[in-house]
């Protein structure tokens, strides 16, 4: 698998598993990718990079906030600006549009996606769409998230010692699982698209 936001060593790691041991690799690898794929989900985004830049079509009506200084059109993020192209247009005929900012100020230096592409005055009328080729995804995955995928990892790994969500232990006695660990709550949480979790 791939795009996972930790690794199979530090999992192992945290579990008190050796490293040669490789007899759980498998199931520990399918608890890494389930994590990972489950914070997408719970965030609305994803915070691995394409290693190639890729083509997404934005249909300006219901994407765009006009600001003091432009039109800022909402994207998807975007991890880098190298192979960064804005086209705007139509399926039948596309041209290269040279006047354009990335939005937040500094996000890429901050560790930040690009989240909007500022345009003095607007971004097209009607049938207009705007085509941008950009390396989606996040610069770096968070630390935050790196552990949040370890502890869901984790948590999802030992799941298969606890059939029907009941654990239990010498000192604690029968415990219910609770559905959303708070732990990973609370680490995704500020990374959460509006809408979403």
């Amino acid at each position: 698998m791939a795009n996972e936001y930790a690794d199979l060593g530090t999992l192992k790691r945290q579990l008190g598993l050796d490293d040669d041991d490789d007899t759980r690799d498998a199931l520990l690898q399918q608890a890494l990718t389930a994590a990972s794929r489950s914070i997408d989900k719970a965030a609305g985004r994803r915070f691995w990079l394409d290693s190639e830049p890729v083509q997404r079509v934005y249909r300006p009506h219901g994407r765009t906030v006009v600001e003091a200084d432009g039109t800022a059109l909402l994207v998807d993020d975007i991890g880098s600006t190298s192979g960064l192209v804005i086209e705007t247009g139509s399926a039948a005929a596309w041209s290269v549009t040279a006047t354009w900012e990335t939005l937040p100020d500094n996000a890429l230096t901050l560790g930040r996606p690009v989240t909007a592409l500022l345009r003095s005055g607007g971004w097209g009328t009607g049938t207009s769409r705007v085509r941008v080729t950009a390396r989606y995804g996040w610069p770096a995955v968070p630390d935050e998230i790196v552990q949040a995928a370890l502890i869901q990892a984790s948590r999802l790994f030992k799941r298969k010692d606890s059939p029907e969500g009941i654990t239990g232990s010498a000192e604690w006695g029968v415990v219910r699982l609770s559905r959303r660990d708070p732990d990973v709550w609370n680490l995704i949480e500020p990374y959460l698209l509006p809408g979403f979790g």
